[in-house]
């Protein structure tokens, strides 16, 4: 599979929380930070997605911020 996104996040589902339509999905990435994700419940049930499984958060704005102290 390819995918044109540059930002691609190798982690591991930390945890899931579903709601009626959307769900949450954490994300654990390298160095233990984590990213959220809330995606539709039915793409979540179709990706059968699990505490613990492999996935990669894809990150793909037009714009990102840099901020510094």
């Amino acid at each position: 599979m390819q995918i044109s996104a540059r930002n691609l996040l190798k982690g591991k589902i930390k945890s899931i929380k579903d709601g009626a339509v959307m769900t949450e999905v954490v994300v654990e990435i390298a160095g233990g930070a984590e990213v959220v994700a809330v995606i539709t419940k039915g793409s979540a049930d179709s990706m059968q997605l699990g505490v613990g499984k492999a996935v990669y958060a894809v990150i793909k704005a037009t714009e990102v911020m840099i901020m510094s102290d």
